[in-house]
């Protein structure tokens, strides 16, 4: 999604076995990754060493991994499970027949555990051609800035963009992306159970039901 400096390039292939030992996914998961991923590559390491960032608590480096695909879907949870194999904050540039799409979901310090991480819901771009010019990495004063401004920018380019509230922080903006997303899934579930049913009062009730659920996402997604 950005134009990542020279000096951050790493280019170093991630074997599947790895993030296998790391995130311990389960046996449908990793056949998942035999499937849907042909290759995996550390692409950039945003560092203090490679951007001339400091860095600040809770971010220290920001990763960009390189996620070649056998078809142009992927599975979230071989993302998430990449994010917990991973403990830095991560950026995923997904690669299929010459085209590339960004995923990225916001994580953050878990406050039950400190050596665990929280990911929210993911946000992916639709797909463009791999020779797209690229903006600049956003300006920051360290690293923690660098990785609110670089995943704003990005949830802002993902279809179901949301315009930040006044005042509202980065968590609060995603936590009510994550909020959409599931009321969305509970419209899509009603939508079909209506189309199923037979019984007329109990069509009314779930049409009911339906036009809460769309008051909800309309009031999520206002300014």
């Amino acid at each position: 999604m950005f134009d990542y400096p020279k000096q951050a390039e790493v280019n170093r292939p991630v074997p599947k076995t790895k993030v296998y030992g790391h995130a311990k996914p389960s046996r449908a998961i990793r056949n998942r990754f035999v499937s849907q991923v042909s290759e995996i590559v550390w692409k950039y390491k945003l560092a203090p060493e490679t951007v001339n960032l400091p860095s600040k608590s809770p971010v220290q480096e920001i990763q960009v991994f390189e996620v070649t695909l056998k078809s142009a879907d992927v599975a979230e949870d071989v993302l998430r499970t990449l994010d917990k194999a991973i403990p830095s904050f991560l950026f995923f540039e997904l690669v299929f027949d010459g085209r590339v799409r960004f995923a990225a979901a916001y994580k953050r310090p878990s406050e039950a555990s400190r050596r665990k991480n929280v990911v929210e819901a993911y946000f992916e771009t639709p797909w463009q051609s791999t020779n797209v010019p690229r903006p600049p990495l956003p300006v920051a004063l360290d690293l923690a800035g660098l990785y609110e401004q670089m995943l704003h920018r990005h949830m802002l380019a993902c279809p179901m963009a949301l315009s930040p509230r006044p005042g509202e922080s980065l968590q609060s903006m995603a936590d009510r992306a994550s909020l959409i997303r599931a009321k969305e899934h509970e419209c899509r579930k009603l939508e079909a159970r209506i189309q199923k049913e037979i019984q007329f009062n109990r069509k009314v009730e779930l049409n009911s039901a339906l036009r809460a659920c769309r008051s909800d996402v309309a009031r999520l997604q206002q300014q």
